[in-house]
């Protein structure tokens, strides 16, 4: 690892411990165990640091989430594995999970291309279960984000305890997610 992905690796460490605030510069820099001016460097500034903090972890999951899928033996299940990892990463690191899906006002082609492969993965997915008629046909586009809506929401409802299995909405997200997907397969 070069200069460039130790400081990604601290500015990851101290977002997960404190959030976008406790992300600076200087501490990053401090941290890595480098010049205050070095991780200047390689970012313009702390929204291109967290840009690339944002952009590595959405890489790293879609990975993740791409050698869990090979192994599954159904499209539908596939599916399901997938919006389940969704689950658990937004659920083990909310703070990355946060600031993957927050508004972006600076432009980091990095973070583009993570974005679009974790989104053409999805869509791949759904168009494999449109494929093998565990969905019904219809823009997969359209049904990825109905299906990644849910799983996001019920991670989200999760996180802050308004969704359990045992509690409120008696269900955990990924019985959501999966009555989704059967309530889409009885209708196709």
């Amino acid at each position: 690892m070069g200069t460039r992905d130790d400081l990604i690796e601290v500015a990851t460490g101290l977002l997960d411990a404190g959030g976008v605030a406790a992300v600076t510069l200087r501490e990053v820099g401090r941290l890595a165990g480098v010049s205050h001016n070095a991780p200047y460097k390689h970012f313009a500034d702390k929204q291109a640091l967290l840009a690339a903090v944002a952009a590595r972890d959405l890489a790293r999951h879609t990975e993740l989430i791409q050698q869990a899928v090979r192994r599954k033996r159904s499209a539908k299940s596939a599916l399901s594995e997938a919006m389940g990892r969704y689950i658990a990463w937004a659920l083990e690191y909310p703070e990355r999970f946060r600031l993957v899906f927050g508004r972006w006002t600076a432009e980091s082609p990095e973070l583009t291309a993570s974005a679009e492969a974790a989104q053409a993965g999805l869509i791949g997915l759904v168009e494999a279960a449109q494929a093998a008629g565990a969905l019904p046909a219809g823009d997969p586009v359209r049904l990825a984000s109905l299906v990644r809506s849910v799983a996001h929401g019920a991670a989200d409802l999760a996180a802050t305890g308004h969704l359990s299995e045992t509690g409120k909405g008696h269900a955990s997200p990924q019985q959501l997610v999966d009555d989704l997907l059967a309530y889409l397969q009885s209708a196709s």
